[in-house]
């Protein structure tokens, strides 16, 4: 009987670290596809803004943040008084979302 709690608890630590490391490629595939679907939907006068657009990964690879470097970035993706809004990276996100939620509970499904 304590072999077999041995095993499970063997088991379970080990899927919990397949389960990250899954789940670390996921996140960081999408934060891939996210920059790719900014740069292409990004406008383009001297090319500087897509040319910024990147992705940084938290240090447990659960998580990213992308957008552009860029200052006007934001003003772009949002409008300001005298210009309207060209997003960029909002559509970028919201085309990977479904994507990352469909992977990420799969894994979930796939814990043992």
């Amino acid at each position: 009987m304590a072999s077999d709690l041995n095993r499970l608890e063997f088991d379970l630590r080990q899927a919990g670290l397949r389960v990250a490391a899954q789940a670390s490629q996921v996140v960081r595939r999408t934060g891939q596809a996210v920059v790719r679907d900014a740069q292409a939907m990004a406008p383009v006068d001297t090319g500087a803004l897509r040319a910024s657009i990147g992705v940084d990964y938290d240090l447990d690879g659960l998580g990213f943040e992308a957008g552009p470097t860029v200052l006007y970035g934001k003003f772009v993706e949002e409008g300001t008084s005298r210009m309207a809004p060209h997003a960029y990276l909002g559509p970028a996100f919201d085309r990977n979302v479904p994507g990352v939620v469909a992977a990420l509970t799969a894994l979930g499904g796939n814990v043992l």
